[in-house]
C-alpha cells in the first residue's frame, strides 16, 4: 500500500514537470526564454510571434558586418538585441543577445535592475574588462557580459584606459546597463 501511493506521488510529480510551461523571460546559459543556443533566424517569427521583429541590414552584405535583429514590444518597447553568428542567412544560429528589458531575468533573479554586489554576490566574475565608457564583467557560469556604465565607478577611474579594474574597484550599488549572453564564441 505504501509503495504504491509513493509510486502515485511520484507520477505526479513527473507529469506536472512534465506541463510545465516554459518562462518567457528566463535567462539562462544556453536559453532565453524559448529561444536557445541552436535556435535559427529563421525561427524567430514563431518564437517573438506577439512582438515585433526589426532586422538592421547595413547595405553591404560584403562588408562582413553582422546585421543585428531588434525585438520590440507590439508597445513599442525595445527587449532584446540579437546578433546572429552568420550576416544575411536564415540558417544561422544566434551568437549574442544584449538584454535590455528589466523582466528578463537569471534563475538566480539577476536582472538589468541588478547591482553590482547582485552579480558578485550570486556568481563567480571570471573576468573586469576597461573599456572606453564601461565596464564589461564576464561570468563564464552564465555565458554572460554584464555592462556597467563608468559614470558609476569613482572619478580617478573613469578616464584612465590603462588602470586594470577590479572587483574592489566597483561600488556595490553600480547599476548594471544591461547584459549580454554570448553564445557560439569561438
Amino acid at each position: 500500500m505504501y509503495k504504491s501511493f509513493l509510486s502515485f506521488i511520484i507520477l505526479g510529480f513527473l507529469f506536472s514537470s512534465c506541463n510545465k510551461e516554459q518562462d518567457p523571460f528566463e535567462v539562462g546559459k544556453h536559453h532565453l526564454g524559448l529561444l536557445t543556443d541552436s535556435t535559427q533566424v529563421k525561427d524567430l517569427k514563431n518564437i517573438f510571434v506577439n512582438d515585433s521583429l526589426v532586422k538592421f541590414t547595413s547595405g553591404d552584405e560584403f562588408a562582413g558586418s553582422k546585421n543585428n535583429i531588434e525585438i520590440f514590444e507590439k508597445g513599442g518597447k525595445k527587449l532584446l538585441v540579437l546578433t546572429p553568428e552568420q550576416a544575411l542567412d536564415s540558417t544561422s544560429t544566434i551568437e549574442s543577445i544584449q538584454i535590455i528589458d528589466p523582466r528578463y531575468k537569471t534563475d538566480k533573479g539577476i536582472t538589468t535592475l541588478s547591482t553590482f554586489k547582485d552579480i558578485s554576490g550570486t556568481y563567480k566574475v571570471s573576468k573586469i574588462n576597461n573599456l572606453i565608457n564601461s565596464v564589461l564583467i564576464t561570468v563564464n557560469e552564465l555565458n554572460a557580459s554584464f555592462v556597467i556604465d563608468k559614470e558609476e565607478l569613482p572619478a580617478n577611474l573613469r578616464f584612465n584606459m590603462d588602470v586594470e579594474i577590479e572587483a574592489m574597484h566597483i561600488p556595490e550599488n553600480a547599476k548594471i546597463k544591461y547584459f549580454f549572453l554570448n553564445w557560439n564564441m569561438h
